[in-house]
């Protein structure tokens, strides 16, 4: 009885092309591509979801594909853009929280007082930054919502079929519009924040002007402090909320159905 064994080289092939696009992907979609998560378990993640996912994504590939090398490098080139664009893409809705944290910071007094951010590469952060990133890494597990991360990796096979060339037109314009929309949730997230510092601002110019032998600046720094925590505290689950709906919507675009 003889074992045939000539298609180990093309499963092989077909395997490592479809690490390339999931590894890639995974690095930096959100979620379980945190840089807080241990190098080696995003490494073993991507390799079982890239064992679980063979059976549906090896298919697509072209048969031989090692009997030219040349092609094999092209998708695999391919595959590294495909997966670099989705992530890319999906981690820009993640920053949404540390920009509406900066802001929120600056309208409570707090913009000095930086803290390591364990969500973001551990670099300086703003505290209230810092505290959304980690809360909303929380919510995505426990709201269940990193299984659009996962439908994302499966149906990418479907929308970016192996061997077509990247749509790079179509990934510009959704990486513009995400950086927009970035932009737009950032602000509207801290709007609250920047209505009460207007107005906390607004009565104070008005108090220095009504009684200018008061020390504004020792009554200020530690009340707005004070109205900013507050108003993160009621706000916090409504603002949260409000994030998680953009952040499957971001997702959605990915995902089939």
């Amino acid at each position: 009885m003889t074992i045939q064994l000539d298609f180990l080289p093309d499963a092989a092939a077909a395997f490592m092309l479809m690490f390339a696009r999931l590894g890639t992907m995974l690095m930096l979609l959100p979620a379980l591509g945190e840089s807080s998560i241990p190098t080696r378990m995003r490494l073993t993640l991507a390799l079982a979801l890239t064992l679980v996912l063979y059976p549906h994504g090896a298919p697509q590939y072209p048969a031989d594909l090692t009997s030219n090398p040349v092609r094999l490098l092209v998708l695999l080139a391919g595959e590294f853009a495909i997966g670099f664009g989705i992530g890319l893409c999906a981690k820009l809705i993640t920053s949404v929280l540390q920009i509406a944290g900066i802001i929120m910071a600056n309208q409570s007094g707090l913009a000095f007082a930086l803290g390591t951010d364990i969500a973001n590469e551990g670099q300086q952060g703003a505290l209230y930054g810092n505290f959304l990133s980690i809360l909303g890494i929380t919510l995505v597990f426990v709201t269940d919502t990193h299984y659009l991360v996962i439908a994302a990796l499966y149906d990418s096979f479907e929308i970016f079929p192996p061997g077509l060339a990247p749509p790079v037109g179509d990934f510009s314009m959704n990486a513009t519009q995400t950086v927009a929309h970035v932009f737009s949730i950032a602000v509207r997230m801290s709007a609250p924040f920047l209505v009460v510092g207007l107005v906390f601002y607004f009565g104070l110019g008005l108090l220095n002007k009504l009684m200018p032998q008061m020390q504004i600046f020792f009554i200020a720094m530690p009340v707005n402090i004070a109205v900013g925590l507050l108003l993160l505290m009621v706000l916090v689950a409504t603002l949260m909320t409000f994030y998680l709906e953009h952040f499957q919507e971001a997702l959605g675009k990915f995902i089939l159905g």
